[in-house]
């Protein structure tokens, strides 16, 4: 009876307010965003009670990460995450022609990943030749897993 009797609280209380849930405001910025942004919204601007209702919410059901990383929950999700899922994406659709490129040192799959990687045109030989040296690194054997691949890749071209 308890636990229907706040759910009933929390619905007449709490629920009205992710409507109102803005995109900017006070309390967003002390907060972040997740689930207690989107439940308190502005009306926790002028309220620091309300704030940490919100900040204790977002942190305590791990809904902020979530919404980071899926772009939901009044969250962003970052430029670095899109890019990196494409990437991953790439790379397991094209394991072996990649494989095969980087080995030449050249290639439209090659090319394809540069772009990806958002490797400026002038350093794209450069880039390529890299990944060449590091063949052995990045495919060390046949059954290598793609993480591997990508994790690799990102860890050569960082170097100077």
């Amino acid at each position: 009876m308890k636990k229907l009797l706040l759910i009933a609280l929390m619905v007449v209380f709490i629920a009205p307010t992710a409507f109102a849930a803005g995109a900017g405001g006070v309390a967003r910025q002390n907060t972040g965003c997740g689930l207690g942004t989107a439940l308190f919204g502005t009306n926790a601007d002028g309220s620091s009670v309300l704030q940490a209702f919100q900040a204790t919410t977002n942190g305590t059901f791990g809904n902020q990460t979530f919404g980071i990383s899926s772009g939901t929950s009044e969250c962003e999700q970052p430029k670095k995450f899109v890019q990196n899922e494409r990437l991953n994406e790439f790379v397991r659709a094209n394991l072996d022609d990649l494989a095969k490129n980087i080995a030449f040192g050249k290639g439209e799959t090659l090319n394809t990943l540069a772009e990806l990687m958002d490797v400026p045109q002038a350093e794209r030989e450069r880039f390529n030749r890299r990944l060449q040296v590091h063949f052995r690194d990045i495919f060390p054997d046949a059954k290598v897993e793609y993480a591997h691949v990508v994790d690799t890749i990102l860890s050569v071209s960082s170097r100077g």
